[in-house]
């Protein structure tokens, strides 16, 4: 064993001592460092690899416009009986055009909001889109904020177009100390929307309305994106102009928040969106100079991001256009706050309704009998697996298990173990494994794997680090003669593993795309060991940890029970409502929002995955994760699937403590020997 290893240990905080023995049937591991940060490399690198595959294998012939507007959010009607646009009023007059303002009904109680510039017997319009950080106002030439490069509505206007020139969500910072377009992108994208589709559809509102009269779509910045959607999707814009945005690519992953896209990459990039807008005229133009945007944690709670300005300059342009006469001034602080008040309210109304979306979307699972639960439960499993979770299809190695041996205390027996999991980019699966020291030769005991939260790691459960969360439950249930294991998951180094977590959706994926084949291949190698029962290993998970337990045991039938934590709760509303103190919308945890959950998983529809097999919460009444009576409410429906539906009400239990975050150990303790000692 390195002293460097051993050096490493004690900064780490850990107490056990350095050893070369390896398990029996094992190799030795010899590797040196922080492994857990070695996983986070591995797992990064293996992303990377996989965009560039992606991108590199799209089919062009299988482009599917329904299917890039689901991904952006582009679902909800538009308003079905078109009324004309509602003049508020002449704000500004110039020598070819006047100009008003105006605003139109685009979806539900949403409307869009702007500015129309309309010289005198026009018959054609042009819709300009701003950037996300300019106003309407800025690109009509209201004033020398914007060089003319830039003011593109006030030359269309001066060319003999009507120009309509919707409002865009900016991106200032709001009080919660996250930008305005990602404030809203977070619960919207958790609804199955999107900020970018909000945007499409005002833009496709003044589409319908405009008709044949409409001529083409200019964008720049984040208009230009908009535009260059817009136009993908609806085949009704004939001329589609963009600057200052160069198109989706392998680099989404770094852009701000709200340009996450789940999936995009995996059909939609630049060239695909071409062929998409073929035969129609497509102009992508590299002048003027697209935004330059830098979003840094020190100033943000939000993601990290960045914008590269795209283009290059090329001087003023020498046009001289006169000063428009301005007979209103807008407030547009007002105006801006208008709309985003109205997508807040769209976003929470979408998530009261959503339980009744999610009641229909789980309309086929038959419960009139355990065989026609689990017939109809695949279909299930299987959108979870492919739509929400996200799967790769890589093969599983061989797991080389490679192990050494630390000590904990005299009761038990534990050992770092290493499997190979993936070929690309050496991923692999990392843990520590504790053996009761009165296991006999040729005795088979069941197995608990025990799962550490946000920032955890397995030393964490053994007792090392962190005994007010974890209460050494690892080592304890060990003492108590389970076998156990504690996985290393993916959730740690902050910035490091949220940005995994953006990698992973630009393709259609997500962080427990890797820790699924993990647990897989762990508890494959598990049940292959002849002191552990293959049917008997069950899955005990604490805050992040409890999270893998509703979304790791659904895709791994190697886990015969699953217990969840210190998390469990309405877990859609949680992250999608901007009223609760308990919500993400407004926090630091910026990777956490999963996309179109509220159509389709709440925590009791993922337990509906795990059922038949026993399932059970470990709840503390002061545990800040939510307030108990909407942990109740939703095991309430987990409660009435098992007990009311399928008549296995033993197998689903609630264990209420008197404490906050952390595993309790006296209910669970005695669900695991109801169920794994028999």
């Amino acid at each position: 064993m390195s002293r460097w290893f051993c050096l490493l240990i004690i900064l780490l905080g850990c107490n056990y001592t350095c050893s070369a023995e390896s398990l029996a049937g094992t190799q030795p591991l010899d590797w040196e460092g922080d492994i857990a940060s070695r996983l986070i490399d591995s797992a990064d690198a293996f992303l990377l690899k996989k965009i560039e595959e992606t991108i590199a294998t799209h089919e062009l012939d299988q482009l599917d416009r329904s299917e890039l507007a689901r991904i952006l959010g582009v679902v909800d009607e538009r308003v079905a009986k078109i009324p004309s646009l509602e003049v508020l009023g002449k704000i500004a007059e110039g020598d070819d055009f006047v100009v008003y303002e105006i605003r139109w009904q685009a979806f539900g109680d949403v409307y869009g909001e702007g500015l129309w510039l309309a010289p005198p017997n026009a018959k054609e319009s042009m819709i300009v889109l701003p950037d996300a950080d300019q106003t309407p106002e800025e690109i009509a030439g209201f004033d020398d904020k914007l060089s003319m490069d830039y003011q593109t509505a006030r030359e269309y206007a001066a060319d003999g177009f009507n120009v309509f020139v919707p409002v865009l969500i900016n991106r200032d910072l709001g009080p919660h100390r996250i930008s305005n377009r990602e404030y809203l992108y977070r619960p919207a994208f958790e609804l199955g929307r999107h900020l970018i589709g909000y945007e499409i559809q005002k833009i496709l509102a003044l589409v319908d309305r405009l008709g044949s009269k409409l001529v083409g779509i200019h964008g720049h910045g984040e208009g230009g994106m908009l535009a260059l959607f817009a136009a993908a999707i609806d085949e009704r814009i004939p001329k589609i102009t963009v600057s200052g945005y160069s198109g989706p690519d392998a680099d989404l992953w770094q852009e701000p928040a709200e340009r996450n896209v789940f999936g995009l990459l995996k059909q939609f990039d630049l060239g695909s969106l071409k062929k998409m807008i073929a035969p129609r005229d497509l102009k992508i133009l590299a002048h003027p100079p697209g935004p330059k945007v830098l979003i840094e944690q020190k100033k943000s709670r939000g993601k990290p991001g960045r914008l590269l300005s795209s283009g290059h300059a090329e001087g003023n342009s020498d046009k001289q256009l006169e000063p428009l006469k301005i007979l209103k001034v807008v407030d547009q602080k007002a105006r801006h706050a208008r709309q985003m008040h109205e997508l807040d309210r769209h976003n929470q109304q979408l998530l009261v309704e959503s339980p009744y979306v999610r009641r229909k979307f789980m309309a086929k699972l038959n419960t009139t009998s355990p065989l026609a639960f689990r017939e109809t439960q695949k279909f299930y499993r299987n959108y979870f697996s492919e739509k929400v979770i996200g799967r790769f299809y890589d093969k599983l190695l061989e797991p080389n298990p490679r192990t050494r041996r630390i000590e904990i205390n005299d009761k038990v027996k534990a050992y770092e173990v290493v499997l190979d999991v993936f070929k690309d980019a050496s991923f692999f699966a990392y843990g520590i494994l504790i053996l009761p020291n009165d296991l006999k030769p040729g005795e088979s005991r069941p197995c608990v794997v025990c799962q550490h939260g946000l920032e955890g790691r397995p030393q964490s459960t053994i007792g090392e680090k962190d005994e007010h969360y974890y209460g050494a439950f690892a080592t304890k249930l060990a003492e108590r003669g389970f076998i156990t294991f504690a996985p290393q998951n993916l959730y740690i180094f902050e910035d490091r593993f949220r940005t995994l977590q953006f990698k992973a959706n630009s393709i259609g994926r997500t962080l427990f795309s890797l820790m699924v084949p993990q647990h897989q291949q762990i508890t494959d190698w598990l049940g292959g060991l002849d002191f552990v029962d293959a049917e008997r290993i069950g899955f005990y998970g604490l805050s992040y940890g409890g999270k893998s337990a509703m979304r790791i045991t659904p895709l791994v039938d190697n886990y015969c029970l699953s217990i969840c934590s210190a998390d469990f709760n309405d877990w859609v509303w949680k992250n999608a409502s901007t009223r609760s103190p308990y919500s993400y919308s407004n926090k630091a945890e910026y990777e956490i929002f999963e996309f179109d959950l509220g159509s389709t998983f709440n925590y009791s529809e993922m337990a509906a995955l795990i059922a038949p097999r026993p399932f059970m919460v470990e709840r503390g009444h002061f545990d800040g994760v939510a307030p108990d009576e909407r942990v109740a409410l939703e095991f309430a429906k987990v409660r009435h699937l098992y007990s009311a539906k399928l008549g296995l009400g033993e197998r689903a239990e609630i264990e209420w403590f008197v404490g906050p975050h952390k595993i309790n150990g006296k209910g669970t303790f005695k669900f695991l020997d109801r169920w794994l000692k028999r």
